[in-house]
């Protein structure tokens, strides 16, 4: 839900690395990864967006898409691992207990949870490895902590205005959203301490940690793309026509 035609957006990126030859991904550079955790409500939808439309201006006109995986992951990881489509609600965030899942794994009604997580794992890492990549959620950042490209971010904000922006997103009225709210942030908590054993909220977790109710979307963007430019300036081409945006 990062902008309409992000899951269109993220086949072109794939089918522009698949059709890469051997010898232009020898001499290409690569890009960098941002990943973002957030809390939700916090706004990781329009700072994706907003940080694709920087990075496509300080891009190499020959370098691959910036592009933005967060709904589209799920997508993306049913097709490269054959999975059916009804699986997808089985993605989400833990969304499914242990016991439940090894129960439906008995009963043949989906892979187990351990199995599911190390394929989203694999495909996350993939995607990292080709950069140009802004991965949100799904524990990305420790799964790409060793890799010298990736960039780990972090959104907070007040909960009140987290769940004013939920009730905006999907129309649920007050108790709804802070219903939603509440339990998001727990299942992406226990996501990441069940399957990766670390706490979300650890902040030598990650880069910057980003107040959006301080910082506007736009830019909290913007300083995190002024972040990564300067961490990877080998990886972008800015002449001096691109210069008068950095001011």
């Amino acid at each position: 839900m990062i902008v309409k035609g992000a899951l269109e957006k993220a086949k072109l990126y794939i089918e522009s690395h698949s059709t890469d030859s051997d010898s232009n991904r020898i001499h290409s550079k690569q890009g960098p990864c941002i990943t973002i955790s957030r809390e939700t409500g916090a706004g990781a939808d329009k700072v994706s967006e907003a940080l694709v439309d920087f990075f496509q201006i300080f891009s190499d006109d020959n370098s691959i898409p910036w592009t933005a995986f967060d709904k589209n992951l799920i997508e993306k990881i049913l097709e490269d691992h054959h999975l059916p489509q009804k699986l997808s609600q089985y993605f989400i965030e833990d969304k499914l207990s242990e016991l439940k899942s090894i129960v439906n794994e008995l009963l043949g009604i989906h892979p187990h949870v351990g199995v599911l997580i190390k394929t989203t794992s694999r495909t996350i890492l993939q995607l990292a490895q080709k950069g140009n990549v802004i991965i949100v959620g799904r524990a990305a950042n420790l799964i790409t902590t060793k890799l010298k490209n990736a960039f780990h971010i972090r959104l907070v904000a007040p909960f009140d205005v987290r769940v004013q922006h939920i009730e905006e997103i999907y129309n649920f009225n007050h108790k709804e959203a802070i219903e939603f709210t509440k339990k998001e942030d727990l299942a992406r908590m226990h996501y990441v301490k069940s399957y990766f054993n670390k706490d979300i909220n650890d902040p030598l977790l990650y880069h910057m940690i980003i107040n959006t109710n301080q910082i506007p979307y736009k830019k909290a963007a913007r300083m995190i793309g002024l972040a990564v430019l300067e961490k990877f300036p080998e990886t972008f081409s800015i002449n001096e026509e691109r210069t008068y945006e950095l001011v």
